[in-house]
């Protein structure tokens, strides 16, 4: 039973980090999960309770991080409530329409949602790129985190 165990958190935390730019898993909470549920299994002998709250931290601040990190950057250039909605239709369509979609429609429905609010295409094209930049920094720490704590899960197993 405890290498099912085992197996399971193992395929979480693998699942997480997939899900840390896989919008539709969410990433860092399985990290988080799988390395609670690995450490369960071991009684807390070899990853403590102490290494678990200090990864639920991680968790928090990288859920934080990404939800901010798009909104700072659309903020950042002025962006209507609809840019902010339009990236965030945007991001649903890219996951139904594979890496490329993914990537560039969050881009594409800001600027679209600014276009409308405000009809001018200049300041549309802007907003979507800086929206789309907030987004890749965000994900890019998400990743940093979500690697960090994967990092000092297989530490504390080792050590």
């Amino acid at each position: 039973m405890d290498i099912a165990l085992w197996i399971l958190a193992v395929l979480m935390i693998i699942a997480g980090v997939a899900g840390t730019v896989l919008p539709w898993l969410p990433g860092v909470v399985l990290v988080l999960a799988g390395v609670a549920l690995a450490a369960w299994i071991d009684d807390f002998a070899r990853i403590s309770g102490w290494t678990v709250g200090v990864l639920a931290v991680l968790t928090g601040l990288a859920v934080l991080i990404d939800y901010l990190a798009g909104v700072a950057g659309a903020q950042r250039a002025g962006a209507s409530r609809l840019a902010l909605a339009g990236a965030a239709i945007g991001t649903v369509a890219g996951v139904f329409t594979g890496l490329w979609g993914l990537v560039f429609m969050p881009l594409a429905g800001a600027a679209i949602g600014e276009y409308l609010a405000l009809k001018d295409l200049y300041r549309a094209g802007r907003v979507g790129l800086a929206t789309w930049l907030g987004m890749i920094v965000g994900g890019a720490l998400k990743v940093a985190i979500a690697l960090v704590m994967v990092g000092i899960f297989v530490g504390a197993l080792i050590l």
